[in-house]
């Protein structure tokens, strides 16, 4: 079932990876890539919160639930991957990047919820780790198609550094991610059928399907809100975890290639060359240790092992500043990915034991907006920050994000499942 999740995440991959070299490539300067990457968190703010009340609201004999959107999304997602490196301007690659984010987010949220709703509890956690690892090996086969196809045909094309033209070897990634994102996701859709809703739930969805079109298509806006009122306390502490750990995360990304510049006096090219193995490390880190926490977790209880790999990934970012030799500095990348591994399963494994099947759709979006309201707050406030308060030096913001992550764990102890969960699955978690 978590087929699909790796067209999903070689897309964002690409996105982390690639669009902002296409928008330098149009002509963007590096103070315009901020504002031209505002897609990120405007449209996974407005849509998965979206998409997943109306979800919840959705069922289909054949289709099921939670499929036709998550389908829908990839194809959107796949024509816009298709389309991006025949961009002829810088604006028509932002919108593209407005449409494909519109896509890879309507495909993303049902997804969670999906997992969520075909698992019982004691296999939720082996389910989202599973995620984890699909997560990561998209990531890495989206880095390692461009690097093998720059070295195989970047010498066959004559690019100046004053050219506004796309260099035709990163072209082949975008087409291939194209052919993922479609192609992974109709595996899951094909081989996954969905758990049809109970008599009760079916009886809400059909007294929703006979409203006035106006309010069916005010009721996720009501649901959402209404949802964010009932929320479980467990949730906000988690927000405020989530408050830190996201933050610190978007630091890193946009940071760790300008460190180096600073920490080993490498040259732009360089920097960017060992940013980018610093990424691949930690997500093939992802791939290896996902499914090996599942057991951990069963263990020591997932609350533990996301507080410890929060500190593990706190001590990766302070210890990378003082490591001057490029394969060395590898190293913390293990703990980093470890860290990955937990934050892209364990929350979700947890939330999805403690809230309702008939709102999981709009709990999960509501989730994702705990992620991206903290990547705004980091656009708006960090720079201010690092030229105030950090000296304007990226080896100093790296070591801020690392405090940052140490905060998020401290955060992370006072999260707390409720009591008659917590004896479920400390006692059934292993039968069966």
């Amino acid at each position: 079932m978590n087929v699909g999740f790796l067209g999903i995440q070689f897309s964002f991959g690409l996105q982390q990876t690639a669009v902002n070299p296409i928008f330098s490539f149009l002509g963007a300067s590096h103070e315009d890539l901020p504002l031209l990457n505002l897609a990120g968190p405007v449209t996974g703010l407005i849509i998965q919160p979206i998409i997943g009340a109306i979800s919840d609201k959705t069922w289909s004999p054949r289709w099921g639930r939670r499929k036709p959107f998550f389908l829908i999304g990839a194809i959107i997602g796949s024509l816009c991957l298709f389309a991006f490196p025949f961009s002829p301007t810088l604006w028509f690659a932002v919108g593209l990047l407005w449409i494909l984010d519109v896509g890879n987010n309507m495909a993303m949220e049902p997804y969670r919820a999906f997992v969520g709703d075909k698992l019982p509890n004691k296999q939720l956690s082996f389910g989202y780790q599973m995620q984890s690892l699909f997560v990561g090996a998209g990531i890495v086969l989206a880095n390692a198609s461009i690097f093998l196809f720059q070295d195989l045909f970047e010498g066959s094309e004559t690019v100046t550094e004053t050219s506004l033209a796309i260099p035709k070897w990163l072209y082949y990634s975008f087409f291939i991610g194209a052919v993922l994102s479609v192609g992974t996701i109709l595996w899951s859709v094909l081989k996954t059928p969905e758990i049809p809703p109970s008599e009760k739930e079916l009886e809400d969805i059909n007294k929703h399907n006979y409203l006035p079109i106006l309010d069916r298509i005010k009721t996720p806006f009501i649901e959402i809100v209404q949802a964010i009122k009932d929320m479980p306390k467990f949730m906000w502490k988690l927000a405020s975890v989530y408050l830190f750990q996201w933050y610190a995360l978007f630091i890193y990304w946009q940071f760790i290639s300008p460190m180096f510049e600073e920490s080993m006096l490498f040259d732009k090219a360089q920097a960017l060359s060992q940013a980018a193995k610093m990424n691949t490390t930690y997500n093939i880190s992802t791939i290896v240790f996902a499914l090996a926490l599942v057991p951990i977790a069963l263990k020591y209880g997932g609350k533990k092992v996301y507080v410890f790999s929060l500190f593990l990934t706190g001590i990766a970012m302070l210890s990378i500043p003082y490591i001057q030799d490029p394969l060395l500095v590898l190293l913390p990348m293990i703990l980093f990915g470890i860290g990955w591994a937990a934050m892209m399963g364990i929350p979700y494994s947890m939330v999805s034991k403690i809230v309702p099947q008939k709102r999981r759709g709009v709990y999960m979006g509501i989730l994702n907006m705990m992620i991206v309201i903290p990547m705004g707050i980091q656009t708006l406030t960090f720079g201010p920050l690092v030229k105030n308060l950090l000296n304007n030096s990226a080896v100093n913001a790296i070591l801020f994000g690392g405090t940052f992550f140490i905060i998020a764990g401290v955060m992370a102890l006072r999260l707390k499942l409720p009591k008659s969960l917590e004896n479920y699955v400390n006692n059934d978690v292993m039968s069966d």
